[in-house]
């Protein structure tokens, strides 16, 4: 039996390479993991720098680091609005979804009322005609 995929699968399907390497990197570049990690090299450029012994190839004021976040935020910030405009097309396929099922429950909904009006139509005419049964037999 074949399963119905759901529209976060469909969504995720439709994807190209370079959409989910966006995603990954901007997935990647908003975690603690990614600030952590950075935040220990930046630590020890900037040690290895002022304590380096023979050799400072980016002294203070740290141009090269500069120069290195720099270029690292000039790639992040369109890789990072590529991820939430994706963001923003999965939440209109989400929104889409939730209206549709929201349109057929409706639909299911009203069914019911309706055979539930009519069950209960059908027991009031059934308890009329026994009324009327035992009143004719007075």
């Amino acid at each position: 039996m074949e399963q119905k995929k759901t529209w976060h699968q469909h969504h995720k399907d439709s994807l190209d390479f370079g959409q989910r390497l966006a995603d990954s990197v901007a997935n990647g570049m908003g975690s603690w993991r990614f600030i952590i990690i950075q935040s220990i090299i930046v630590a020890l450029w900037m040690l290895a720098n002022v304590v380096g012994f023979i050799y400072h190839w980016d002294v203070y004021p740290f141009i090269l680091l500069n120069l290195l976040f720099s270029t690292q935020a000039a790639y992040a910030a369109p890789i990072i609005m590529m991820a939430q405009n994706r963001q923003n097309e999965r939440d209109r396929a989400h929104a889409d979804a939730d209206f549709k099922t929201n349109v057929e429950a409706k639909k299911e909904i009203e069914e019911l009322i309706s055979r539930l009006n009519s069950i209960e139509v059908d027991k009031l005419d059934k308890i009329l005609e026994i009324v009327r049964r035992l009143e004719s037999t007075k």
